[in-house]
């Protein structure tokens, strides 16, 4: 839909484009020129907001399964006031087994439904900007697995904060992370293969550095951060090659740091097999007949693959060599992070080895507790402490604990689960859950939390409201900051739990490979 200006933004447009190199910006701030056309936006809350603008062609038809074109130019102005279709996921609400257990008494996996509904037209991205932006710290959100144009993921109270927060919409699972031999056959040489979730993210952040600076945005300080899935991706970023020079500052939230990802070859034969369960010839399948498949019919799969070319090796791999972005880090998890595990907690004991289960005999955890231990340890807490040792000697990284429960739901959970640490973040708290009940001790926590996220992008080092100076890691200290019930500085904590995990981390990777090869196996 395209709406007309007012004449005063018209002529303040054209004014501006005549007599300045700079980007073009309307008088009220809400229209602004972009590299491919104006976009009109909207004030809420005294923030500017701008909604759906696309930072790719979609990957629709015979452009499903190939990696992002770059946006075709507009005339007139583009309406940027709605929300666009979020890119096609499964439904976690339905996926579920069972209420997940919450230190906030909700669940953001299963209650982020799309404000404007899924498509495959769907490579979008939104901008929150303070008013009266120009230079402005610039954060770019990598979501969880779900949608991105969300209201869950309202960046107002960092525009009020002065930064501009950017979400984006992504392919994912099957349609952002797929490979066949048909769709290699085809690729250019040299052109990525199969990690189409990763070349979007790359097109958004390219887009982010051509036009953000017409949004007030500091295209030279550029912070990606993410969560669960999102904090996974932000570390492929960081070990990614051509991701180089996209992003100044990266956050990585309950993010898993080990793992043996497919190969491209293994990706094919998953590709395949997924090719004949729709009723296609298998490895045979022409790329013509898999893009006319019914995008929400297909299988869904959502790992990822290495595909010798974008990612020429496993970021664990990369990591251990020191081949990972030298920006400033910030990289934590939360105490109850094991809850994103819904089944199989007696197999995580099981295949725990014996030398690890010793350092957890002190703590005298049994079934489920002891499973929820080994994982978030195993997860996420020893690879995030892991790779804050890798980067220490570049620019500083940051480690934290984040375990503060809502004052609601004390004695009633385990701690602050996946996922609970993003409302805090974010202080989306009225938007996303106007009835929920919070005390003054939650609001000050939230303030103290949203606090380290803002100063960070800001300046490289998390400065949080209310809370002692946080040092940057060296494996020499162990010092990480508890963002919690008291903020504080610890040391070496969990150090028997977390060293017994890293010296397994080779079997962690080793169970992974095997698990992979064996899916591989029992589908060739």
């Amino acid at each position: 839909m395209k709406i007309l200006p007012s004449l005063a933004a018209s002529l303040a447009l054209f004014a501006s484009s005549c007599i300045s190199s700079e980007p073009a910006i309307s008088a009220d701030g809400l229209h602004v020129e972009t590299k491919q056309g104006v976009v009109a936006g909207a004030l809420s809350d005294g923030v500017r907001v701008f909604k759906r603008i696309p930072y790719a062609v979609p990957p629709v038809g015979p452009l499903r399964w190939k990696p992002p074109r770059p946006p075709v130019n507009w005339t007139g102005e583009r309406d940027a006031t709605k929300f666009g279709a979020a890119c096609l996921s499964f439904d976690f609400a339905k996926m579920a087994q069972g209420k997940r257990e919450s230190a906030s008494g909700y669940d953001i996996f299963s209650n982020v439904p799309a404000a404007a509904g899924t498509s495959e037209d769907c490579l979008n991205l939104n901008i929150w900007a303070p008013v009266d932006a120009k230079h402005a710290a610039v954060m770019v959100w990598l979501q969880p697995i779900g949608p991105g144009s969300n209201p869950v993921w309202d960046g107002s109270a960092f525009a009020r904060d002065g930064v501009v927060l950017v979400t984006i919409d992504y392919r994912q699972l099957t349609l952002g992370n797929f490979a066949h031999p048909a769709l290699t056959k085809e690729a250019k040489p040299g052109e990525p293969l199969g990690r189409f979730q990763t070349m979007d993210q790359m097109a958004a952040l390219k887009w982010v550095k051509q036009n953000i600076a017409a949004f007030g945005g500091d295209p030279g300080n550029v912070t990606i951060f993410g969560e669960s899935a999102g904090g996974a991706s932000t570390i492929q970023l960081l070990t990614i090659p051509s991701g180089r020079g996209l992003f100044d500052k990266a956050i990585v939230q309950s993010g898993n740091g080990w793992n043996s990802p497919f190969t491209h070859a293994e990706m094919e034969t998953v590709g395949s097999w997924m090719a004949s369960q729709a009723g296609l010839p298998g490895e045979d399948a022409t790329a013509d007949q898999l893009r006319a498949l019914p995008a929400d019919k297909s299988p869904w799969f959502g790992a990822y693959s290495i595909d010798g070319r974008m990612q020429p090796e496993n970021s664990t791999t990369m990591m251990v060599a020191g081949r990972i972005a030298d920006v400033p880090l910030m990289i934590g998890w939360t105490d109850f992070d094991g809850s994103s595990l819904r089944y199989g907690l007696q197999a995580v004991i099981d295949r725990t080895p014996v030398s690890v289960k010793v350092a957890y005999a002190g703590e005298g955890k049994t079934g489920d507790d002891l499973a929820y231990a080994l994982y978030t340890d195993s997860h996420v807490g020893a690879p995030a402490r892991w790779i804050a040792a890798r980067t220490e000697g570049g620019a500083p990284t940051y480690l934290y604990l984040f375990s503060y429960v809502r004052t609601a739901n004390r004695g009633k959970v385990r701690g602050a689960a996946h996922g609970d640490d993003v409302s805090y973040v974010f202080d989306t708290w009225g938007k996303s859950y106007p009835t929920l009940q919070l005390s003054d001790e939650d609001r000050a926590a939230t303030r103290l939390v949203h606090s380290c996220w803002v100063t960070f992008a800001k300046t490289g080092k998390p400065q949080c409201e209310g809370a002692p100076e946080w040092p940057r890691y060296t494996r020499a200290d162990d010092r990480l900051m508890e963002l919690g019930f008291k903020p504080q500085v610890l040391k070496n904590f969990r150090k028997a739990q977390l060293d017994a995990q890293e010296a397994a981390m080779q079997d962690v990777i080793d169970e992974t490979r095997r698990s992979v090869e064996e899916l591989v196996g029992r589908i060739r």
